[in-house]
């Protein structure tokens, strides 16, 4: 049966999959195929290098500085950013450096497990799949949060991050033929949306629909025969958009999803088919 891992995105919540992605080794469940979108796509892609290490490597990734780093620097550095490219508040040099130092093959092909990974085109305003080609800049186009990052350039067309166009991309994993699925996700799902109740906060609902949305959609539309899990994070309570740069709860994120997904995966309920 080929099974398949999907990471979704969600910023410092991906740490969360780092917890699922435990949980399901130590239960001996591995992947033939991982898709990942934004966050997903690094934790994905450090996956498919090298799976026997991968949740180790993650685990020291996740709880040291590095992963802060792509965030860094204070409101007068930010705000230099800004100013000087009008477009984002931090450069993504931290990010290219963090993934150059900790990926261990050039490209998509040398890895381990196949990988895909996916980011928005600016210029056809769609979704462009990565499946060969250089791996770190492929993750950083998925990565690129607009107005946080500035877009990934590749071949003169311009990247955003992939969650605008797939935040848990299940239906490609089925596309590519998988019949099993491991949906990682970093705890929003599990969280009921509310009402926006500040100016902030109606851009974060409105996108929120709309990435969950599609993913319920695909989960209606599955083929039959195909089962697909949605891992718990175990996530509770509401997340600030305005903290996306508070790696304070990283060890908690983990710990949390590998006790959440263990529980599921010990009792195999749950799973849709």
């Amino acid at each position: 049966m080929e099974t398949a891992f999907v990471l979704g995105g969600g910023g410092l919540l991906g740490a969360h999959e780092v917890g699922m992605l435990q949980a399901l080794g130590e239960a001996g469940i591995a992947a033939d195929l991982v898709v990942g979108t934004s966050i997903g796509a690094l934790n994905g892609a450090l996956l498919a290098a090298a799976p026997g290490d991968a949740v180790a490597k993650l685990t020291s990734l996740w709880r040291s500085d590095v992963v802060r780093t792509a965030f860094s620097g204070s409101w007068v550095a930010r705000l230099s950013t800004l100013a000087r490219t009008g477009t984002h508040l931090h450069p993504v040099t931290p990010l290219r450096t963090a993934l150059e130092e900790l990926v261990p093959v050039g490209r998509i092909e040398e890895l381990a497990v196949p990988f895909q990974c996916v980011a928005a085109s600016v210029e056809r305003a769609g979704a462009h799949w990565f499946t060969e080609g250089p791996l770190v800049e492929a993750v950083l186009a998925s990565c690129a949060v607009p107005g946080l990052l500035p877009p990934a350039v590749i071949g003169g067309e311009h990247f955003f991050d992939g969650g605008l166009v797939h935040s848990i991309p299940v239906g490609r994993a089925v596309q590519l033929g998988a019949k099993r699925v491991f949906v990682l996700h970093v705890g929003r799902i599990e969280r009921p949306l509310t009402p926006p109740r500040r100016p902030w906060e109606v851009g974060m609902v409105a996108f929120e629909i709309a990435r969950r949305h599609r993913f319920t959609e695909e989960m209606a539309s599955l083929p039959s025969g195909v089962e697909v899990h949605v891992l718990p994070a175990g996530a509770t309570g509401p997340v600030s958009p305005l903290r996306y740069r508070d790696s304070s709860q990283i060890g908690r994120y983990i710990d949390r999803a590998y006790e959440a997904s263990s529980r599921y995966l010990r009792t195999g309920g749950g799973w849709r088919c």
